[in-house]
C-alpha cells in the first residue's frame, strides 16, 4: 500500500503546489515530524499486533463523520488559527501523531490529516487537502523504506497499483482545484463513509 500510494500523493502535491498557497514554513517541519512518526509506527507494527486499531477504526471514523456533518460550516472558509511558531508546532504535532498512525496501521490517514487541519488549524478543505498530501508523502516514504529493507513489499502488486493511484490522484486533484473547498468537503464525507463501511465489514463480518 505504501509503495503504491506514495506516487499518488507525490503527483497530487505537485498539482496542488502550482495553484494553492502552501505554507511551507509549517509544512516542512510537519512533514519531518510525520516521517519520524511513520518510521516509529512502521517499526512498531513489526513488533505489535495492530488488531486493537483495526477494531477501533470504524468507531473513530464514524465519530469523525458525525462531527463533520453536524458542523456544516466547518472547512468552508480558510482562516488559519495560528501563525509563526505556533503554527509550526501545531502542524508538527499533527504530523508526528498521524505519521505514527500511518506507519503503524494506515487506513484513513489522509482523512485524519484533512480533519486535523480543518478542525484544529482552521484551514478550509482545499488547503487542508493540499497540506495532507504533502505530509502523507513523507509518512508513506519512511514506512516504505523500512518495509522495503525488511522485505515486506510485493513489487509485482505495488507497481500496477501505483499507476492506478497516480491516475486517480490526478483526476481527484483537478476536480478539487476546479470546484473548491465545498467539493472537497463532499468528497471527504463520501470517502470517510466508504472507509467506515469497508473497515466495519473487514472487522466485524
Amino acid at each position: 500500500n505504501k509503495s503504491a500510494s506514495i506516487w499518488g500523493t507525490a503527483f497530487a502535491t505537485v498539482q496542488y503546489s502550482r495553484q494553492v498557497l502552501m505554507p511551507w514554513h509549517a509544512l516542512l517541519p510537519a512533514a519531518g515530524a510525520g516521517l519520524l512518526g511513520s518510521l516509529v509506527g512502521a517499526w512498531a507494527v513489526t513488533q505489535v499486533d495492530p488488531g486493537l486499531f483495526r477494531k477501533a477504526l470504524p468507531v473513530l471514523m464514524t465519530l469523525l463523520l458525525l462531527y463533520t456533518l453536524v458542523k456544516k460550516d466547518m472547512g468552508h472558509s480558510h482562516a488559519p488559527r495560528f501563525a509563526g511558531k505556533q503554527e509550526i508546532w501545531a502542524a508538527a504535532g499533527i504530523g508526528l501523531v498521524i505519521g505514527f498512525y500511518d506507519g503503524f496501521f494506515g487506513p484513513g490517514t489522509g482523512s485524519f490529516l484533512v480533519f486535523a487541519y480543518v478542525r484544529w488549524l482552521g484551514y478550509d478543505f482545499l488547503h487542508a487537502s493540499a497540506a495532507a498530501k504533502f505530509i502523507n508523502l513523507f509518512t508513506n516514504l519512511s514506512a516504505l523504506v523500512l518495509f522495503t529493507l525488511q522485505g515486506h513489499v510485493w513489487w509485482h502488486m505495488a507497481l500496477p497499483m501505483a499507476l492506478a493511484n497516480v491516475v486517480g490522484s490526478l483526476i481527484g486533484t483537478r476536480l478539487a482545484l476546479k470546484h473548491g473547498a465545498g467539493f472537497v468537503r463532499h468528497a471527504f464525507i463520501f470517502v470517510v463513509l466508504a472507509l467506515i463501511c469497508k473497515t466495519a465489514y473487514d472487522t466485524w463480518l
